[in-house]
């Protein structure tokens, strides 16, 4: 159904390819994952498998990719492939245009020149498989970020193509929501569709998976049946983390005062009740994941603590200030959030350039030594000087760390700093926070690895829609 020989291809004003004579084949039916490092080329990969790359994409390009025994070349357009394949882009946002979910899939059925009888079939089947019925009149972009995956999969779903490519579709799903996912996926697969997926939580997908391909730096390193594959120790460290050995300090959450107060905290979107009635204390020197289904509030509470959002009603102190009477700018040395996206952040033309903007607009003394040490803190030293969009994914969320620490707020806020990470990029981010930790600041974390939370964790902090049902120490 796809393959790909050879190919080769370097994008426009660069030079270094970003896949280099990759060579796979993928036949009707079956699954193959592909895992690596932020920047090692699988989206590039997503791209050329899809024909996308060749009909929209300038630069260089090698080689020849097949799909369903046509050369990509000799279609006419994306709207000729997409009657075969269908994408889920690893930014799913992008891929959204209407005003409610249910208009989104119902674009997609309509698409398929359906009667208006199977059209309501299907729309009630794909919106029960993709447990979006609830969300139906929603906005996609008042979603949570898995929420708006769920809505993407869905979307692509209703084109029916026989051919499905995936870029990692569940970088921001919840424990639960992922392994529906992987459900729907392995009963697609089990009726004949063939699956090409991106992905770094291959645990969830292991039992549909038939080829597994590793890549790093544009270049496949290894392929094989998963089981073969894993038994490379560094491999398997990529995908297979252990955060066992990373250590706690449980005693910040008895010992430290408290820096963030929430007084029965409220919050509405419109009539959506998103916080309801939350109260919490959290403490300098404490390290706090915060977790719970997409959707549960997380996001919406953390916002709470620099103003990004005020109370419907309720309080918000953070170091003795209520932040109704506060501005953002005057909250930024006290907070600082790195986005579920770090790219949301970014604006400048250099990394050094990103990292000094927070600390020239705060007038922080001794700036360019404080910038110095944000980069070598980040290990993107020798990152200064380029574009902050040319970094590996990895290396986006470093900057987004560094942009936030060098403005050496008190507390610092992340919004699932883990995602889209393989398992060593992964640990590195964590042992940047824990070393954040030692030297005073508190660090609190929405995730949804339940391995960081745990292994990581001082304090677990666990909602459901909008509310606190636990909050309890690391295991």
């Amino acid at each position: 159904m796809i393959e790909l020989n050879n190919v080769s291809y370097t994008y426009p004003h660069t030079v270094q390819p970003a896949l280099h004579r990759i060579t796979i084949s993928l036949e009707k039916g079956r699954c193959m994952m592909v895992t690596g490092p932020s920047g090692a080329g699988k989206t590039s990969l997503c791209l050329a498998a899809s024909g996308i790359l060749h009909h929209e994409y300038g630069g260089k390009k090698e080689g020849s990719v097949i799909i369903d025994g046509k050369d990509v070349t000799d279609y006419r357009s994306l709207s000729d492939l997409a009657q075969n394949v269908g994408v889920v882009f690893d930014d799913p946002e992008s891929q959204m245009i209407f005003t409610t979910v249910e208009e989104e899939i119902l674009s997609a059925l309509e698409y398929r020149g359906l009667s208006a009888v199977a059209v309501e079939e299907r729309l009630s089947g794909i919106m029960k498989t993709t447990y979006l019925e609830e969300l139906k009149d929603r906005s996609p972009h008042n979603l949570s970020g898995g929420q708006k995956q769920r809505v993407a999969l869905a979307a692509t779903l209703a084109l029916g193509n026989d051919i499905l490519i995936l870029d990692e579709p569940t970088s921001e799903l919840d424990e639960h929501a992922t392994k529906r996912i992987a459900g729907i996926l392995r009963d697609l697969k089990n009726q004949g569709k063939t699956i090409l997926l991106i992905e770094h939580k291959f645990g969830h997908f292991r039992e549909m998976v038939d080829t597994l391909v590793v890549m790093e730096n544009g270049r496949i390193t290894s392929g094989g049946v998963p089981d073969a594959v894993l038994e490379d120790d560094h491999i398997r460290g990529m995908v297979l983390p252990d955060f066992s050995g990373i250590k706690k300090n449980v005693r910040a959450a008895d010992t430290g005062e408290p820096v963030i107060s929430v007084q029965n905290l409220t919050y509405r979107y419109g009539d959506v009740l998103a916080l309801s009635d939350i109260s919490l204390t959290i403490r300098k020197g404490e390290f706090i994941a915060i977790v719970g289904e997409n959707g549960s509030g997380k996001t919406t509470l953390v916002k709470h603590f620099n103003r990004l959002l005020s109370p419907t009603s309720g309080d918000v102190v953070v170091n003795g200030k209520n932040t109704k009477d506060c501005s953002i700018a005057a909250l930024a040395s006290d907070v600082g959030l790195v986005f579920q996206n770090p790219d949301h952040m970014f604006f400048a033309d250099t990394v050094r350039e990103e990292i000094a903007y927070g600390v020239k607009n705060l007038g922080i003394e001794n700036g360019d030594a404080v910038i110095d040490a944000a980069l070598r803190d980040a290990g993107l030293t020798g990152a200064a000087g380029l574009y902050p969009r040319w970094l590996s994914r990895g290396e986006r969320q470093q900057l987004g760390i560094a942009c936030v620490v060098a403005m050496q707020p008190s507390v610092i806020v992340l919004d699932e700093p883990t995602t889209g990470l393989d398992g060593y990029e992964a640990l590195l981010v964590i042992t940047i926070l824990k070393k954040l930790q030692e030297n005073g600041h508190t660090i609190v974390i929405i995730t949804h690895n339940l391995d960081i939370a745990n292994h990581c964790a001082d304090r677990i902090i666990t909602m459901e829609n909008g509310k606190i049902i636990s909050d309890t120490g690391g295991a």
